[in-house]
């Protein structure tokens, strides 16, 4: 099983795995690797060191000598803040915000304008909802004095929430 640090054309990092090397520019060749964050096909792979478990691999004898350099691992400190890291976290802030919006509204699909009017207007029970509308509908509402907020949503979290 090969780990890959994977990233879309709009800079959003993810991680993804795949049985070999092959098998990764094959999905990503067919378009089949998706960024969870914007639902992008444009993936490249990042560079990533490959983790070396050498202290478990080699055994100390008492013929070593001095001149032996011993092996230590080596890691990044956990404190430190790049701009690397910090797209991770407003990345992973709005994964939990999406999946907090869809496991408290109700998935009225295409009648989304038409519902939110009916609530707007008193003639259905004020409720979340999400759903899908055009730009165009979505303006209208706006037009309307209906509160709506555009959240664009990657296949990915479209399914079941978990």
């Amino acid at each position: 099983m090969k780990v890959l640090n994977l990233q879309c054309d709009h800079q959003h990092d993810f991680e993804g795995w795949f049985a070999s090397e092959e098998a990764f520019q094959t999905q990503r060749s067919q378009g089949q690797i998706e960024c969870p964050i914007c639902g992008d096909h444009q993936i490249s792979k990042m560079l990533s060191a490959p983790r070396l478990n050498l202290l478990t691999s080699r055994t100390q004898s008492a013929s070593d000598t001095a001149s032996d350099v011993p092996v230590t691992p080596v890691s990044a400190p956990s404190t430190a803040v790049t701009p690397s890291t910090m797209p991770a976290d407003m990345q992973a802030a709005w994964l939990k915000m999406v999946q907090h919006v869809m496991s408290n509204t109700e998935d009225v699909g295409g009648q989304f304008a038409e519902e939110a009017r009916k609530m707007h207007y008193g003639e259905a029970e004020e409720r979340g909802i999400r759903g899908h509308v055009t730009p165009q509908e979505t303006q209208a509402l706006l037009d309307e004095g209906i509160g709506v907020l555009p959240l664009p949503l990657p296949a990915a979290l479209k399914g079941s929430v978990h």
